[in-house]
């Protein structure tokens, strides 16, 4: 469980942790004069850092202090004790042996200066494969960023810092306070609660508890199926990834974007469910809370779309591409 850190020398008893908090961790109570808050139940509380970032004077902190995490988990499955084996699933020379190939197509073509990123959501009831958990819960967009950069993780919900994006992805119900749409109008994101309730029910999102654990990691190397391949890239790259997934066919592409929920929604969970690729534009919670580039944008492509778009960029590598890139039109 997260410890909850006070410096109640520091807190003015402004009440924004309180009211911020998602998941109802404080309380704020009259404490030897002064008014603070009482974490009144710290076992809800996600270490999302939502009351850090909030308070004004800088008074509290959550450390997530929790060992177990530091271990990769085991590969059995509780129930059945079954091992997870990528040739139980794929042979090993078939498509895990693609990814590596797609993967460096991707990079070479498009000059990618991050990873694609295999997803996968894998379902209540399938053995987990033997990957690390991350040494501190984070948001699932935060588990993006350190897969484009290399690194596989493995998260379970407990291992999840964000209930919003916990609640899209199948793992956990929504809790009350998202629910409700109050605190997108204390974030100040929507102009009323009744739009806030219309962007809520107009998000997608998996049956509570359906998802187990999340899994990421850089595409090359990923050893469990990949669901969505996700790539960050600038808008000339997303261009030439859009005409690669319509090199054959023409079409024209119909994308969901809002500007709420990125990784989660529309990176991951819409591909997953529709079959077709997703651009986003990124998120408040994801730009506020990584590193990623003003000038990236993310795009979510299922796992069985991926060879087609491939081949098709390979054609408009051979010439479409660097004529562009050239500006061979550009009069000197």
């Amino acid at each position: 469980m997260p410890e909850i850190q006070l410096a109640v020398e520091r807190c003015n008893g402004c009440g924004l942790c309180e009211a911020f908090c998602p998941v109802s961790v404080f309380e704020m109570r009259e404490e030897d004069g002064a008014r603070l808050p009482i974490a009144v139940h710290p076992e809800a509380c996600w270490a999302c850092d939502t009351c850090v970032g909030q308070c004004p004077t800088g008074a509290l902190q959550v450390v997530d202090n929790r060992e177990a995490i530091h271990e990769p988990i085991s590969a059995v499955d509780a129930q059945s004790g079954n091992g997870f084996h990528p040739q139980s699933v794929i042979s090993s020379d078939g498509p895990f042996d693609a990814y590596a190939e797609w993967a460096g197509t991707l990079e070479r073509i498009l000059r990618l200066r991050w990873k694609p990123v295999a997803i996968s959501l894998i379902p209540v009831g399938v053995p987990l494969p033997a990957v690390p958990q991350p040494r501190s819960k984070l948001r699932f967009c935060q588990s993006l960023m350190a897969a484009r950069r290399g690194k596989s993780l493995l998260m379970p919900a407990n291992c999840h810092a964000c209930p919003d994006g916990t609640t899209t992805l199948g793992l956990t119900e929504m809790p009350p306070k998202l629910a409700s749409g109050e605190l997108y109008l204390l974030f100040g994101k929507l102009a009323s609660l009744e739009a806030a309730r219309r962007m809520i029910a107009e998000r997608p999102h998996l049956s509570p508890r359906s998802i187990q654990a999340t899994l990421v990691s850089p595409l090359a190397e990923a050893v469990y199926p990949p669901d969505v391949v996700a790539v960050l890239a600038q808008p000339e790259q997303m261009m030439w990834l859009c005409m690669a997934a319509s090199f054959y066919t023409g079409q024209r592409f119909d994308f969901k974007v809002s500007g709420y929920n990125a990784q989660c929604v529309e990176t991951t969970l819409i591909p997953y469910t529709s079959g077709k690729i997703n651009l986003s534009l990124g998120c408040y919670g994801c730009r506020a809370s990584s590193d990623v580039g003003d000038d990236l944008l993310f795009m979510g492509i299922p796992i069985a779309q991926l060879p087609g778009i491939v081949r098709g960029l390979e054609a408009l590598g051979k010439k479409a591409i660097p004529d562009s890139r050239a500006k061979i039109y550009l009069r000197m």
